[in-house]
């Protein structure tokens, strides 16, 4: 049995897919890429002796190194890089059975942050690629929502109270729109290759190019080529803001994950029992109650909600200290909230994914609700259409008499507040100004949407890449997309 972190204290993240995107094996493997990269780089430029990068490539088998003995001989230097590089070249020289001198193009000209910090960013892309995919498959979700519910009625709610009449496909349209635009943050952050030598100059680079047509900036881009990060214009190892960057943009990716959570999480309590979690064996039981039916997915994806900006706000932290051109622990303080943002993100969107994708929506709940309040709901467009015909028609502020209707109608119990209102109204309102058919239509909640089906259409079309196009009719009843 392993003694490592398997993740018993953080159930959002422990899924193996998560682990082999993120854990420490996933870390030693992209090292060991960048050092391979590195290998294959310099040979290519004549600067490696030929055939040594195949033979590092045979070396970077993560199955190869002892992940623990690793991790505790960092210890010796502070980071896990500088054990790693003892076994590396070890095995290099047991693979090297030509004698082709492979060794040499291990780490040459490199320091240890320039691998890490480059393969940390390796690591990123690759979460950052499967968690994207995740992220489109939420909002292809939540798209579908905001068309199926686009005219499905529900109570809009501020401050924990009934506020105006809403639909939930709007509802549906911001979830998407606060984690379209969050994806769309994360997609256009850059990570960049980091390669600086041991203080940032490039020295030993540049003694290694002096009799190439190579310079270090030429390596330094073929390697990111090589590896699929972005060209950086010189190192940037004391300047974070490619850490800090994917860490805002993974916290704002949670913020918006985490917002459909708290919504679903009351929308799905049985006295309010809009929407419910899709079930599955297992999942949402008590230790003690039998009867429960916890929302769990929405839970998980909370409680990273709830986590990630502090380890955002470490990565700012650690950023204001880099002291000097190698920091004394700000550069180390980075590494464990990097990484668990990025776990924390790809398993809040993992399970988020499952909950859109299955998500139970109860519109009969929903138009409950939104008749608890009764016509008192319409109260503010009511006013505005009748407060005018009041000063018109007598001389006296309207507004200020249709606030006494609502204030003597908020007097009376509640099972009796929608008939008081209705009379009200009406005694202060003769039908000569108001006829009964327009005060009905005033008090039907379908009557005062504004512009809710349109601020969906237009939220879906700002973010074409990230919600599938809305199915037409034409004329002959064929469906196009």
């Amino acid at each position: 049995m392993s003694d490592g972190d398997v993740g018993l204290l953080s159930p959002v993240s422990a899924s193996p897919s998560v682990a082999a995107l993120t854990g420490d094996r996933a870390v030693l493997a992209a090292v060991l890429a960048v050092e391979a990269g590195w290998a294959s780089v310099l040979e290519k430029a004549g600067l490696a002796p030929a055939g040594s990068a195949a033979v590092v490539a045979s070396a970077a088998d993560v199955d190869r190194y002892d992940l623990a003995g690793i991790a505790v001989r960092a210890q010796g230097g502070a980071n896990p890089v500088i054990p790693l590089l003892t076994d590396l070249r070890a095995e290099v020289k047991a693979l090297d059975i030509d004698n082709v001198g492979a060794v040499r193009a291990v780490h040459t000209s490199l320091t240890s942050q320039d691998v890490l910090d480059s393969a940390l960013m390796l690591l990123a892309k690759n979460a950052v690629t499967s968690l994207l995919a995740d992220l489109r498959g939420i909002t292809t979700a939540l798209a579908a929502m905001t068309e199926q519910h686009a005219e499905t009625l529900c109570v809009g709610r501020s401050l924990t109270q009934h506020s105006l009449p809403f639909t939930f496909g709007l509802k549906a349209a911001q979830w998407f729109h606060g984690l379209a635009a969050a994806a769309r943050r994360l997609e256009a952050v850059e990570l960049p290759l980091q390669t600086g030598g041991a203080a940032g100059t490039l020295a030993a680079g540049t003694v290694l190019t002096k009799d190439s047509v190579e310079t270090p900036f030429d390596l330094a881009g073929n390697l990111a080529a090589h590896l699929g990060l972005a060209a950086a214009p010189g190192p940037w190892h004391t300047n974070r803001l490619a850490v800090t960057s994917l860490g805002d943009a993974l916290a704002g990716v949670t913020d918006a994950l985490g917002k459909i959570a708290s919504d679903v999480l009351f929308l799905s309590r049985p006295e309010v029992g809009e929407l419910a979690e899709p079930r599955a064996a297992g999942r949402g039981v008590s230790s003690a109650m039998p009867q429960k039916q916890n929302p769990v997915l929405s839970v998980l994806v909370r409680s990273a909600a709830l986590q990630a900006p502090n380890l955002a706000s470490q990565l700012h932290l650690a950023a204001a200290n880099f002291n000097d051109e190698r920091p004394d622990g700000a550069w180390h303080s980075e590494w464990p909230a990097f990484r668990q943002l990025l776990r924390l993100a790809l398993g809040a969107a993992g399970h988020l994914r499952e909950l859109t994708e299955g998500l139970q929506v109860f519109p009969d709940a929903m138009r409950r609700n939104l008749e608890l309040s009764g016509p008192l709901l319409l109260s503010e467009g009511v006013t505005a259409a009748v407060a005018p015909l009041l000063a018109e028609r007598d001389g006296r502020n309207g507004k200020q008499q249709l606030q006494a209707v609502v204030d003597r109608t908020l007097q009376a119990p509640s099972a009796e507040q929608s008939g008081t209102y209705r009379r009200l109204l009406r005694e202060t309102v003769p039908a000569s100004a108001l006829s009964d058919d327009r005060l009905e239509e005033l008090l039907d909640p379908a009557s005062y949407l504004g512009q809710a089906a349109e601020i969906s259409r237009r939220i879906l079309a700002a973010f074409p890449g990230f919600a599938p196009a809305p199915t037409q009719t034409d004329p002959n009843g064929d469906s196009r997309g």
